[in-house]
């Protein structure tokens, strides 16, 4: 397993994250994440990402149990706050109120004394960005949070956040964590460049585009029993891949992938890190061999020629224009 710099910060990071968003506390029982976490840390995964609302915050406590008695200085925990976990006006959000209770509640979750790094899991417009920016640093001071960044947050935020925190003497952010993906490409023209003149690094989710990119799902053809696309929480985001125009697409990368020597899913999470700005890919699994198949894309080249490959067959079905355009 390769490991990268997270920013321009000190800490580093595994190419391949694991992160538990649909899987633990809801999709799948938690000796089978266990069983996946263990088999993550067996690859040579150092990297998992959480956040307090997943599974309406089972999510958190499924994977503390799961790391209970691996030594805590040989991996890198990460979790998020934004969305709602209670029912009161002060449950959700980027106030100081919700940032510092959620902190502690998701350190009691996760069985741990402090978080590697805390992530604004989206902007608030409804909060002062100094306040948001005041209570991480505040956190770090404290030594419950070592490092904070952000999730889907546009170039212009991330800009802000960087110049309000040199400003105010405050910690800066050295991440940003957003969905990208052969078919979803929406960072390359904005928020990567910005990244990478302020040192912020991508942790992406959704390398694999919910699965759509190992090939499975077939064009006119019903979605497996049991597949994401067929319900629960990931549906709503995989609906949109699962069209005839983009499933057929990604049927033609099947010779692509084994010119490469490679799984769909080692070609899908072995592209998002030809990406210099990309730090680590976090990948999901509801058993432990996906979790081994998707390591194998750790350290994996691609030529240019194989690339150019992957831009032609995805010309048309690619998402390339920033959010919001």
């Amino acid at each position: 397993m390769k490991h990268r710099r997270l920013g321009n910060s000190g800490l580093s990071v595994s190419e391949i994250s694991y992160g538990n968003w649909i899987t633990h506390g809801d999709q799948i029982e938690a000796d089978a994440a266990t069983a996946c976490v263990h088999a993550a840390l067996d690859a040579g995964i150092t990297t998992f990402d959480t956040a307090d609302v997943y599974a309406q915050t089972r999510a958190e406590s499924v994977l503390g149990a799961a790391l209970a008695g691996v030594r805590r200085e040989s991996y890198e925990l990460f979790t998020k706050v934004f969305w709602p976990t209670g029912p009161g006006e002060n449950d959700k959000g980027l106030g100081r109120k919700h940032i510092i209770e959620s902190a502690h509640n998701s350190l009691r979750r996760l069985g741990t004394d402090h978080i590697d790094l805390y992530q604004a899991h989206r902007y608030d417009p409804t909060v002062p960005l100094e306040e948001t920016l005041r209570a991480f640093d505040d956190l770090v001071r404290a030594g419950k949070v070592l490092y904070v960044g952000v999730s889907e947050w546009t170039a212009a935020q991330i800009a802000d956040a960087v110049r309000i925190a040199g400003e105010l003497g405050l910690d800066r952010i050295i991440s940003n964590q957003p969905q990208y993906s052969m078919l979803y490409r929406t960072i390359e023209a904005e928020v990567v460049p910005t990244s990478r003149e302020l040192g912020i690094s991508q942790i992406v989710w959704s390398p694999i585009a919910q699965g759509v990119l190992t090939g499975k799902y077939l064009p006119g053809s019903p979605p497996p029993a049991g597949s994401r696309a067929t319900g629960g929480t990931g549906a709503g985001f995989i609906a949109r891949f699962m069209t005839d125009e983009v499933l057929t697409a990604v049927q033609d990368l099947r010779p692509i992938a084994a010119d490469a020597g490679l799984t769909m899913a080692q070609l899908a999470v072995a592209w998002v890190l030809q990406n210099d700005n990309v730090a680590s890919a976090i990948v999901g699994a509801t058993r432990p061999e996906q979790v081994k198949d998707n390591v194998g894309a750790s350290g994996v080249v691609l030529e240019p020629a194989l690339l150019a490959r992957i831009d032609k067959a995805l010309a048309s079905v690619a998402t390339t224009e920033p959010e919001g355009a």
